[in-house]
Order: structure tokens, then C-alpha cells, then sequence
């Protein structure tokens, strides 16, 4: 079985407050965009040699780093096996969304891959059971379980429909190659809830959102990486109605006329 995960951008990320828990509440809005990794997953066969693990991962495209353990498809497969008994797989992972971009790559990979689990295998999961173990692995896997626009709150996991269309427009990205660590972003940041509610803003015809819309992150991450922040004004200078860093960064999308 083959799909492809998507990506996302975030159409304005306000940083409400700092958690007891350490974790930040948020309000931002989960755009689907169409970049995309490939994951495909076969069943072992008779005559493989399974891991003592129940599976086995291989992967192309762009470089994956950091240890194996902190790959995010292989968490919620393991997460999948500790509730069901699950016979072994294949996992292969294309890469093509970059990593620390700010696109949710890794998150949608882990989240496809408990979606097609659950249909491979016939586990009748219904999409709040397959957010709930998608919350395990992370805070923004649960909305690619359904990949369709949404308001997300509290730490992220917070998921209410947003009905709203950007096809009429054109949306460009770009990438820098600069890895944003989320730790260091936050730290960046001072958290503010006396503000207007991006669902208002949102509201407001595309023309004003240079204006109104935001990322908190963009305060400190931009004069830190002045590379974004030229991506960022040369998007504008090639007529962009709307430009901003995605999430944490570094990738910068620009919103155009489809003319």
C-alpha cells in the first residue's frame, strides 16, 4: 500500500501563553499544501527474516537525520503495535518535504502511516481514535489524520473545522536549508493573549493580511536569519498578496494571484 503525505503552513501562529507542562498554547490555522512524501508499506512475506522488532525501514530522497529512534513513523508503528497485534512490515519513506521547515513532513508521514495501518489491516479505527494515538507521537500529527483546514489550540492538539479555500490562489515555497530547532524558537518568544482571534482576521479579504495576520515566531527568528527574511520580501517584490515563515521555520510560503 502507497500514499502521500502531505504538508502544511500555518496561517498565522499566535503564542498565547506558556504552559504549566512546559508546553506553549497556541492559535493557529493548518493549511493542507501540495507537497508531499511517499510512504509505502508492505506485509513480510514467508520467506523474510523479520526483525525481533516487526519491522524493517528503509528510505530515499532527501537525507533523514538524527537517530532512528526519534523518527516519528517508526513511533507510531510501534504505537499501533502495542494495541493490536499487528504481523510485520516494510516501510519505505520517500522524503521530499525537508526536515525542520516548518511543513510538518515528519508529522504527516506518522500520521498516514497509522491511517494506512488501519486500512491495511482492518482495524476499524474511526478518525478520533486515529487522532488520539496520532497525539502520542505528536502534537501536530492528529491533523493529518484528516489533512483538511483547521483552527488548532491548546498545545496543538486542539483540532476544530475551519472551512476555508485558498484555490483560487497560487502558493509558492521556498526553502532555505536552515534547521530551525522548536526549543530555541519558543524561547524567543514572548506570549501574548490580548489580541484579536486569527478567525476574525482570516475573515478580512486577503488584501489585508500583510497587515494583520502574523507569526509569532518571525520577531526573533528573522533578524537571527536574515536569509528568511529576504525569501520573505522577495515573494512581495514578485507580487505576493500574503508572505510568511510556516510554523517554527524556515520554509516561507507566498500567497499569489493564479494570473
Amino acid at each position: 500500500m502507497i500514499c502521500f503525505p502531505i504538508s502544511k503552513i500555518n496561517l498565522g501562529l499566535h503564542v498565547i501563553s506558556k504552559r504549566e507542562d512546559g508546553f506553549h498554547t497556541i492559535e493557529s490555522v493548518f493549511y493542507p499544501v501540495k507537497m508531499r512524501d511517499i510512504l509505502e508499506i508492505t506485509q513480510f512475506s514467508k520467506n523474510d527474516k523479520p526483525e525481533t522488532s516487526g519491522y524493517s525501514f528503509s528510505s530515499s530522497g532527501l537525507k533523514i537525520s538524527g537517530p532512528m529512534e526519534s523518527n516519528l513513523v517508526l513511533k507510531a508503528w510501534k504505537a499501533l503495535q502495542k494495541e493490536f497485534s499487528l504481523p510485520g512490515i516494510h516501510i519505505h519513506l520517500h522524503k521530499v518535504i525537508p526536515m525542520g521547515a516548518g511543513l510538518g513532513g515528519g508529522s504527516s508521514d506518522a500520521a498516514s502511516l497509522i491511517v494506512m495501518v488501519n486500512t491495511l489491516f482492518g482495524l476499524a479505527l474511526d478518525v478520533k481514535k486515529m487522532c488520539d494515538i496520532a497525539e502520542k507521537i505528536g502534537s501536530d500529527c492528529p491533523f493529518f489524520v484528516e489533512s483538511k483546514p483547521k483552527l488548532v489550540r491548546g498545545k496543538g492538539e486542539i483540532l476544530d473545522p475551519f472551512e476555508f479555500d485558498l484555490s483560487q490562489y497560487r502558493i509558492e515555497l521556498e526553502f532555505p536549508g536552515i534547521h530551525i530547532d522548536t526549543k530555541e524558537a519558543y524561547q524567543g518568544v514572548t506570549p501574548c493573549s490580548d489580541r484579536e482571534s486569527l478567525v476574525n482576521i482570516l475573515n478580512q479579504p486577503l488584501s489585508q493580511w500583510k497587515n494583520s495576520l502574523s507569526n509569532d515566531f518571525e520577531d526573533s527568528i528573522l533578524p537571527k536569519y536574515p536569509e528568511i527574511q529576504r525569501i520573505k520580501e522577495n515573494f512581495y517584490r514578485k507580487g505576493a498578496l500574503y508572505s510568511s515563515m510556516t510554523g517554527s521555520g524556515s520554509a516561507v510560503y507566498g500567497i499569489f494571484n493564479k494570473e
